[in-house]
């Protein structure tokens, strides 16, 4: 995109007035949408994002200037203005030497998106939507969207680094509304992964995404509303790991470590979760939705270990919490385009898989709630107060399940659920999300086996 003579210019140019050190992303991005909304083709749309930003460290403060022109002298200009912005003490420019850095592609893409002709992308949203039509007579509405983003990306630092990556992304979105003229429910599901159109040549099924939307909806619009009160509680594989991703996996992150505003700053080496709980950061995991080769600053990415068997092994580290932590970069420094400075992020996080059988777990517990599917919810990391909704609830009734629930919801605090972990199931899976942070939103996996908490509370009626 930008040749490494003309970074080695931008970033001298940056450090002229005395930063410490200097960074420029570039990126080149092709994104494509398309939506389906009662059986028709709603929207269809390609964008390409192009644009630079250029970072200046003075100490540990950080400055950030972005722009969409890449020519050298928009370049120029914009390390001009972030140089500025730092302490005002000149040095001799010309002193910035690049290498470039190549690394191997471990999320290999069979079949561009766009190289598919656009019958073939409507057709996967036609088979969603008349598979999840099909359930039920109470299925209204159906809404199906089809994203792909190919993102090139470019980085060069004052130390030297002269590095690039591309990222394919695919995710089929599937809506399903269920009505019994007086109320209404919703189902959700939305695979992807790390790749091109090779996407639904067997890892994603179309007409099984609708399905199972629409079975969510159309179960949940009979069922009775959920009671509240203190019980055990199992919580599915897939998305049910969304819980560990807000409520622990944000605090774990150097962006709230650094500043001493995570529940976990300070733990590192001591337990803050049960033995059986072993929980993992994998950015490496091949063609996974929330992978990548390098991270936003070049690092490669790593598969690391959070908590092993309940202690509190390490953090997600980007450069600048790094240098304040006294930590090395693990990289986790993420951001969504151009326009946004990077941060720590997660990747692929889930807790690993353990040794317990998932019907004990139920047969055993006596009466509660099993989550077979999460929704949304929030939390602060600061106290690891969390609140998430339960979209698709069973009442669990002598270690049988009685019932379908609605209504339900968990609270509580990360590093309680954590400890009250009782149980981990052999088989792992993961749900894809988008995660919003400081860093704008960028692609992520949740995941974990089915667990068990002894004791949560639910929210009902």
């Amino acid at each position: 995109m930008v040749s490494s003579s003309v970074c080695e210019r931008v970033l001298s140019r940056a450090l002229s007035r005395g930063g410490t050190f200097a960074e420029i992303f570039i990126e080149d991005s092709r994104n494509f949408s398309m939506s389906l909304r009662d059986g028709r083709i709603e929207n269809a749309a390609l964008s390409r994002p192009y644009g630079a930003g250029v970072r200046v460290y003075d100490g540990l403060r950080s400055i950030y200037v972005y722009t969409c022109d890449v020519s050298e002298t928009g370049l120029l200009r914009a390390a001009d203005r972030a140089a500025a912005a730092g302490t005002d003490t000149p040095k001799a420019a010309g002193d910035v030497r690049l290498a470039e850095r190549s690394h191997p592609d471990i999320h290999p893409v069979k079949t561009p998106f766009l190289s598919v002709e656009a019958a073939r992308r409507a057709d996967v949203l036609r088979q969603a939507d008349q598979a999840a039509r099909a359930v039920s007579p109470s299925i209204v509405q159906v809404s199906a969207g089809l994203i792909s983003r190919e993102q090139h990306v470019l980085i060069a630092n004052s130390e030297g680094l002269y590095t690039g990556d591309t990222r394919v992304y695919t995710r089929l979105l599937c809506s399903a509304i269920a009505s019994d003229g007086r109320e209404n429910q919703t189902g959700t599901r939305n695979p992807g992964a790390m790749m091109g159109f090779e996407l639904f040549d067997g890892r994603v099924d179309p007409a099984q995404t609708g399905r199972e939307a629409a079975q969510a909806a159309a179960t949940m619009l009979t069922a009775p509303y959920c009671a509240a009160g203190e019980m055990p509680v199992v919580i599915a594989g897939g998305f049910g790991g969304v819980i560990f991703h807000e409520a622990c996996g944000h605090a774990l992150e150097a962006t709230s470590v650094a500043p001493g505003t995570s529940v976990f700053a300070g733990k590192l080496g001591q337990q803050i979760a049960a033995p059986c709980v072993t929980a993992i950061d994998d950015g490496t995991m091949p063609n996974e939705w929330g992978s990548e080769n390098i991270d936003d600053e070049g690092t490669p990415t790593q598969r690391l270990v959070l908590i092993e068997n309940g202690i509190l092994r390490s953090y997600m580290v980007d450069r600048l919490n790094g240098l304040k932590m006294g930590m090395a970069p693990t990289g986790s420094a993420r951001r969504e385009n151009y326009t946004f400075a990077p941060t720590s992020r997660m990747h692929n996080t889930f807790i690993a898989p353990g040794s317990d059988d998932e019907d004990e777990m139920i047969r055993t517990m006596g009466d509660g709630l099993y989550a077979a599917q999460m929704g949304g919810g929030s939390v602060n990391t600061a106290t690891g107060e969390f609140n998430f909704a339960v979209q698709e609830g069973y009442l669990i009734r002598d270690g049988k399940i009685a019932s379908p629930v609605r209504g339900a919801s968990l609270i509580g605090k990360g590093e309680q659920i954590l400890m009250r972990i009782d149980r981990v199931g052999r088989h792992m899976t993961m749900g894809q999300g988008m995660c919003g942070s400081l860093s704008g939103s960028v692609p992520t996996n949740v995941g974990q086996p089915t667990i068990r908490v002894s004791s949560l509370t639910v929210g009902g009626k």
